[in-house]
């Protein structure tokens, strides 16, 4: 079964790379909420690292997003 109307891919190179950066930056912030989770830290979790994982992680993902915003606007508006 394929839907009637097929996702496009994203004709920007632009676009392309802030999905990675995005979809990548989810990722990575989902394995590192994980490793902050009582049941999964170990006892020789540093903490402090995870959360400063967590920060990028985040930064990272409002980053990718802003981009979006930007080429998307551009885009549309053109």
């Amino acid at each position: 079964l394929s839907p009637a109307f097929p996702p496009q891919k994203p004709k920007s190179e632009l676009v392309r790379t802030s999905l990675r950066l995005l979809t990548s930056s989810a990722y990575r912030l989902q394995s590192e909420c994980r490793k902050a989770l009582p049941v999964e830290s170990g006892p020789g979790t540093d903490i402090q690292l995870v959360t400063q994982q967590v920060i990028q992680c985040a930064y990272d993902i409002a980053k990718a997003a802003k981009q979006l915003v930007t080429i998307t606007t551009k885009e549309n508006n053109n």
